[in-house]
């Protein structure tokens, strides 16, 4: 199977749906002449032109309501934010106007929108351009909400989320557009709400998305030489999300760890965690162990950042505690 990077998938997704359906266009900050400012939209302007592909001014409450608006009339809108950090700006439109439109109307409407673009740690760019703000789409109740972790993640759960009828919320993390992985020549699609198993183990479960799927396996390799052999569950989709996936792993390990990238209160781990705890307690042989970033404004500085960020030795030991291996 061939490998591509983790930008590139993103593209043939968005490119292949625009070729199925003329309906598609994509919309946002330096998409089109640019190329997109992560390089995902390369070349796609040559490819559709300005009507598909089309460039906006720094206005995120703006164009996500023209993006709105279009969804409701019929159109395919993906609509790229620079940074997850910038679409607070367009909160208004997504929650009141996007999540909520087949609500309001009696099921008469529907804004079959994706809002997608890059979201969490980027490494030194600062509190601003940091943050990983998924917690804030899960509690809404009319959006999805998706984080791949791999290339083929991204290209099958993107072409999902285009074809989806209600508001999809679609983060990437920063730092994984030059990650490469196999992705197939041939078309697929990965089901909305559908997890996966990224290492199979015994001992204990780690809850892991985005980003945090790479660091949870370098921790299971730090583990792995201890004996502990750890299972690493990829939700993929926060909302919905597989709840029978997690059942089965916890059943088989008896232990859990939720690691993410966010902060501790009110996060999706905590969401989580709640399930867990309260659904599958008879299944628990210890405590659920949680691993986030520390409570407090992302630093600028690289140490301090790193620092702040959870690592694979963070995960590791949660897992130990979990165990009941720590020293």
């Amino acid at each position: 199977m061939r490998e591509i990077l983790f930008r590139e998938a993103l593209r043939e997704a968005m490119t292949e749906e625009m070729e199925r359906d003329p309906d598609v266009f994509l919309m946002g900050e330096e998409v089109a002449e640019y190329n997109g400012a992560y390089k995902v939209s390369q070349g796609m302007l040559d490819q559709f032109g300005p009507m598909r592909v089309v460039d906006t001014p720094i206005a995120e409450l703006g164009f996500a309501g023209i993006g709105i608006g279009a969804a409701m009339v019929g159109l395919k809108p993906i609509i790229e934010m620079m940074t997850f950090n910038f679409a607070i700006l367009a909160l208004d439109q997504v929650v009141n106007t996007a999540a909520k439109m087949r609500s309001m109307s009696g099921g008469q409407l529907s804004c079959p929108i994706v809002i997608r673009g890059a979201g969490g740690a980027g490494g030194a760019l600062g509190q601003q351009h940091s943050q990983s703000l998924e917690a804030q789409y899960v509690h809404i109740p009319g959006l999805k909400v998706m984080m791949p972790a791999t290339p083929y993640d991204a290209k099958g759960m993107l072409k999902t989320a285009i074809r989806d009828p209600d508001p999809v919320i679609f983060i990437e993390s920063e730092i994984l557009f030059g990650a490469k992985g196999e992705v197939p020549e041939e078309e697929y699609l990965i089901p909305m709400g559908k997890g996966d198993i990224k290492r199979e183990g015994s001992d204990c479960t780690i809850v892991a998305w985005s980003r945090m799927v790479h660091v949870a396996q370098e921790a299971a390799e730090i583990l792995s030489a201890e004996g502990i052999e750890v299972e690493i569950l990829d939700p993929r989709t926060l909302r919905p999300l597989d709840k029978d996936l997690i059942r089965q792993s916890v059943k088989k390990t008896n232990r859990v760890v939720v690691a993410e990238e966010g902060w501790y209160w009110a996060s999706v781990g905590s969401t989580i965690s709640d399930f867990i705890s309260r659904d599958l307690f008879d299944w628990l042989d210890a405590p659920v162990e949680r691993v986030y970033q520390a409570d407090t404004p992302m630093p600028y500085a690289f140490n301090l950042e790193e620092f702040s960020l959870p690592n694979a030795e963070r995960v590791a030991d949660a897992v130990r505690r979990a165990c009941y291996r720590n020293a």
